[in-house]
């Protein structure tokens, strides 16, 4: 185990804001992980444990141990006629699955192509776009117990997934580390072009027969002109979550603003776009020195370079509350606030 002090997180953060971990180890495998539980004391440093850190915001330097999950591996772990399970290791990137899945056939994550971050990261927060969400596909993990550094296995039942959210975001917070994660797909794919603007851009991309290259390529193309390349305009994508309001909230809200848009959920609930608030509160393209809000997608926070983390923070406080302010809505982040 190469244990390291005094690392710079900035390369480790999409938002490329300076921070440092007083120690710093790259997990590679199950077994190296087990051994730096072991070796490094709960009781002297906090851990944090670090993926493609495309959902954190660092505001202080984080003063204890900081886990970087690299274990990378793809492997087909069972197959049928109709279906694949593809296994994948906590450390792969995101996308680099969904294009492994797309070239080989496998239907089901061609909706979820480029967003960032890791598989590590993916059932935490429960990821999802353009109407398909993982626990959709989602069949199982394993989690090493960082008390009893035995590994668990969870079904998706188990993972208790909700919008942006599961049991490891909550109950199980800081309990387990992810160490890979079995997708069940298809091999007969079912396509989902009715969200958001896929269809419109199949067509505006001239594409008449649909496979999931063709919506994977759209997917592309939608994010790529709505979110900025983290190499070159420091962010994390969406920094807040879609609100979720009662029928009789938005009905309220409906009363007084006809065109606020919204998603019927289930029990009775409505998904009001958090990027529309935001912009009808004046923000979108707004910027204060060297942070701001994206020209071309209200809910994503960028760094033009140089803002700290704490100056990101405040202003996404400041967004807060005018939201809250006008629509009585309050706006959770999505990014994991660390520090």
């Amino acid at each position: 185990m190469l244990l390291q002090e005094y690392v710079s997180l900035k390369e480790f953060n999409t938002f490329g804001v300076k921070a440092q971990a007083r120690y710093y180890v790259r997990i590679h495998d199950e077994q190296l992980l087990q051994h730096s539980l072991r070796s490094l004391s709960p009781k002297l440093l906090p851990r944090l444990i670090l993926g493609g850190g495309s959902n954190v915001l660092f505001i202080n330097n984080f003063e204890g141990i900081v886990m970087h999950m690299v274990i990378g591996k793809i492997a087909i772990v069972r197959e049928n006629k109709d279906h694949v399970w593809v296994k994948a290791g906590a450390g792969v990137n995101w996308h680099t699955l969904v294009q492994y899945c797309v070239q080989h056939g496998y239907a089901g994550i061609e909706n979820l192509a480029l967003i960032p971050g890791t598989v590590g990261a993916a059932p935490v927060q429960n990821i999802g776009a353009y109407g398909v969400e993982l626990s959709d596909v989602f069949e199982s993990l394993e989690a090493l117990e960082i008390d009893s550094g035995k590994i668990h296995t969870f079904d998706a039942v188990a993972c208790a997934f909700g919008y942006r959210n599961s049991l490891f975001k909550n109950q199980l917070r800081g309990q387990y580390i992810i160490l890979n994660v079995t997708l069940k797909l298809g091999k007969k794919p079912t396509f989902r072009i009715d969200y958001g603007a896929v269809a419109g851009t199949l067509e505006a991309m001239g594409i008449q027969a649909l496979s999931i290259k063709a919506i994977s390529d759209a997917v592309i193309h939608l994010r790529q002109r709505k979110l900025p390349n983290p190499t070159h305009l420091g962010n994390a994508g969406s920094f807040f979550k879609n609100p979720v309001v009662t029928q009789a909230q938005f009905k309220k809200l409906q009363a007084q603003l006809p065109h606020i848009p919204g998603y019927q959920q289930s029990e009775g609930q409505v998904k009001v776009p958090a990027a529309w608030l935001i912009e009808q509160c004046g923000w979108k393209g707004k910027r204060h020195d060297k942070v701001g809000v994206y020209d071309q997608h209200a809910l994503v926070l960028v760094n033009y370079g140089g803002s700290t983390g704490q100056e990101i923070y405040q202003f996404s406080q400041v967004i807060q509350r005018s939201v809250k302010d006008r629509f009585g809505i309050t706006l959770i982040p999505e990014v994991q606030i660390i520090g």
